[in-house]
């Protein structure tokens, strides 16, 4: 499926992104010492506020749809704070949405349509998947870890947008090799 994309506007946008347990996060905060704008991802932050109004992580993650859309709300709000002309590095994106309603099978909304029409990037860094490291907000197993891996991929290569795949090095080598590609 081909995501037509609408947006004037250009940004200065860098997108970090992969399946579970892919260094997504590790990869931001070493941007983020290096100086650099960085982004928090909104699925661990919105399941940290559910979990401080007294919610569990099982009890959030049973309704898929409410899960979903309050991430996606986190990631519109904050893509629309962004000024397009700052350079920053997002820990994940609008079309991640897409994919994991497609690992779940959710009906996608007009929102997320809507938004997906309307994203500008400069270039998204996918990031090969680590050997998988389950916590109390990552609960996916290899299989699914790998499946998501998939449809990320799939998503972005449906837009417009540079890709570079970034494969399995230290962490401080990966960074290198983002910085090394923008």
């Amino acid at each position: 499926m081909k995501i037509e994309v609408n947006s004037k506007i250009k940004t200065n946008w860098y997108v970090i992104t992969g399946g579970p347990s892919s260094g997504k996060t590790t990869t931001v905060n070493i941007l983020k010492d290096r100086g650099y704008i960085t982004t928090i991802e909104h699925a661990r932050h919105y399941l940290d506020t559910q979990r401080l109004k007294g919610r569990t992580v099982e009890e959030v993650r049973k309704n898929q749809i409410e899960f979903q859309t309050g991430v996606l709300e986190m990631q519109l709000e904050q893509e629309r704070e962004i000024s397009p002309d700052v350079q920053v590095f997002l820990d994940r994106a609008i079309p991640d949405a897409l994919a994991y309603y497609r690992f779940l099978d959710l009906p996608v909304d007009q929102k997320l349509l809507d938004a997906l029409a309307n994203v500008s990037y400069k270039k998204i860094f996918i990031l090969d998947y680590l050997p998988l490291v389950t916590d109390y907000a990552r609960t996916e197993d290899v299989k699914a870890q790998r499946q998501i891996h998939d449809l990320i991929t799939e998503v972005y290569e449906s837009l417009p947008f540079l890709i570079v795949k970034i494969p399995v090095l230290q962490p401080d080598q990966r960074v290198d090799y983002i910085l090394n590609n923008l």
